[in-house]
């Protein structure tokens, strides 16, 4: 078999298990990973418990499809949360994609089933007196007896760049441009390949240069930006909302969030926005409706 076609033997006529089994050699040929199949392989077995035994790949119709997800829904009694079922979708329609694009089957049932997505709950932000109170008490550790930057260097960044957790932790020193003629910037960047295209500058402000200045000066890193553990960092985010008197737990996710939000109330474009996350346009949708649901746009 070669990594862009169905196995020989795989008809119209196949039954639907020696079906999936082929789809199975097939992605392993491509490279997935052993739990990426694991998944797939799991969603699409389920079919096997919904149609009759005899059931033939070219005799599933569309019509089946959606009685299927309406089973698995609402008929099988085992629970089935919205997203698990927006994740079964996409996998029986990968599988029967894969069979369809490479001539298996004239017509592919799965492509008019309806995708639904899983919208997951809102984020949590900050507000205008919880934000004012976070830089404040991240600020006064800068100030006091024994000076600390870190703290203000770490909240604020986040707060006015929107970057994610793991951006965050590969930051190197290099990645931080304060020379620049057009104003100093944080370039983010990605080791691997296929996550290039997340990569981007960011504008830094000013007065965040300052707090950073005194960071490289108090720890001197040598190539990671902030070499600490996630954990460790993620305390330093909690002691700090502890600190500023939150009952919500600060975390990066609520500074990007935050971040987002704030920008979207000044003004700045939806599609610079997204490019400031980092995030594609098909991710874009879910995430911009839900920056219009927390800024009371939507219900």
């Amino acid at each position: 078999m070669t990594k862009n076609a169905t196995p020989a033997h795989i008809s119209a006529k196949t039954l639907l298990p020696a079906a999936i089994n082929g789809w199975e050699m097939f992605l392993l040929d491509q490279g997935r990973s052993p739990n990426t199949v694991k998944a797939f392989l799991s969603d699409v077995r389920l079919l096997t418990q919904f149609t009759p035994p005899e059931q033939t790949i070219g005799a599933v119709t569309t019509d089946d499809l959606n009685r299927f997800f309406d089973w698995m829904e609402k008929g099988r009694g085992v629970a089935c949360s919205p997203k698990t079922l927006s994740r079964r979708i996409t996998s029986i329609k990968s599988f029967f994609r894969w069979l369809h694009q490479h001539g298996t089957l004239a017509i592919d049932p799965a492509e008019k089933v309806l995708q639904r997505s899983a919208i997951s709950p809102l984020p949590q932000v900050l507000t205008e007196d919880e934000y004012e109170s976070v830089l404040l008490i991240a600020d006064r550790h800068r100030r006091s007896k024994k000076p600390d930057s870190r703290p203000y260097t770490l909240v604020a960044l986040l707060l006015s760049t929107a970057i994610k957790k793991s951006e965050c932790l590969g930051i190197h020193v290099n990645h931080v441009e304060l020379e620049s003629k057009n104003g100093p910037y944080l370039f983010v960047r990605y080791a691997s390949p296929a996550n290039r295209y997340k990569e981007r500058k960011i504008e830094l402000q000013e007065d965040w240069v300052a707090s950073y200045n005194e960071y490289l000066a108090q720890y001197q890193p040598i190539d990671q930006a902030f070499p600490w553990s996630p954990r460790r960092l993620e305390y330093l985010l909690e002691d700090i909302g502890e600190e500023a008197g939150l009952e919500k737990h600060l975390s990066f996710d609520m500074c990007r969030w935050t971040c987002a939000l704030r920008d979207y109330q000044s003004g700045i474009e939806p599609d610079k926005i997204r490019q400031k996350l980092g995030v594609s346009k098909i991710q874009w949708r879910e995430l911009f409706i839900k920056l219009k649901q927390l800024n009371g746009e939507l219900k």
